[in-house]
């Protein structure tokens, strides 16, 4: 089934993955002579993927109304990985695992600053529910300015079954939660992990929770005391970078 991706970033990404297919790109005539669109274009020649110039009207209505910058792909499908997929990620890369989780996060632009964050912290992978979760949408895509075409996503239909496979990796599962009793910073995290992060309305379910090896949260001042899932997830991944790394220099 083709989908729409669009936007500069996001489809001269996925021109540079050879898991993700574009069939063809559509460029707006009006920005046919920009240099981010011009390495769109050069891009799609090297994939031999065909261009086709449109008028900013076709462009925008093929886009669905999302903001395409003059730049809309034709993908023949997501190419969603598999748990197996991202083990294998986590084995070849001879670094301590780091996994995203997400349980019953809906919002796609929050998922696509997710996956954006995922990416550049170093996880291997990122696992979504099938069921109560946004997915690999034009809009996600869109919003993960590229990484999308980088990381593994994963759709299981048991998160709570997932996270048991993780474990038997010898991966440790933590979990975020405001009043959890462990302080982020003060919690070892050079170890191979799977970071858990719960939804926008309702957090970790029961379920998910119980699985955890590990709560923690992260220390605020002020009368607010939670964070967007996408911000307080990329809190909790560069401390995880920032230890691992102290680690490797201390050595």
């Amino acid at each position: 089934m083709a989908t729409i991706v669009y936007g500069i970033h996001p489809v001269r990404e996925i021109l540079t993955n050879k898991t993700w297919r574009l069939v063809e790109v559509h460029i707006a005539s009006t920005c046919v002579h920009r240099k981010p669109v011009e390495a769109v274009i050069q891009a799609a020649a090297a994939r031999g993927v065909p261009v086709h110039l449109e008028s900013d009207q076709a462009l925008g209505k093929l886009a669905g109304g999302g903001v395409h910058q003059g730049v809309v792909g034709v993908l023949e499908g997501i190419p969603y990985a598999s748990l197996e997929d991202i083990k294998t990620a986590w084995r070849s890369s001879g670094r301590k695992a780091a996994i995203l989780a997400l349980d019953g996060v809906q919002d796609t632009h929050n998922l696509g600053a997710l996956l954006r964050t995922a990416y550049c912290a170093g996880c291997h992978g990122v696992v979504l529910p099938r069921d109560r979760s946004a997915s690999l949408t034009p809009a996600a895509i869109k919003a993960a300015a590229g990484a999308a075409a980088h990381i593994p996503v994963a759709r299981v239909t048991n998160l709570a079954s997932a996270l048991d496979v993780l474990r038997q990796e010898g991966i440790w599962i933590m979990g975020a939660a405001p009043e959890a009793a462990a302080d982020l910073y003060q919690t070892d995290l050079n170890i191979d992990l799977a970071l858990v992060m719960g939804g926008e309305e309702k957090g970790l379910r029961p379920l998910v929770r119980k699985k955890c090896d590990l709560m923690v949260r992260i220390p605020m001042l002020g009368n607010v005391q939670s964070l967007n899932v996408s911000v307080a997830a990329g809190v909790i991944l560069f401390e995880i970078l920032s230890q691992r790394r102290s680690v490797e220099a201390s050595r």
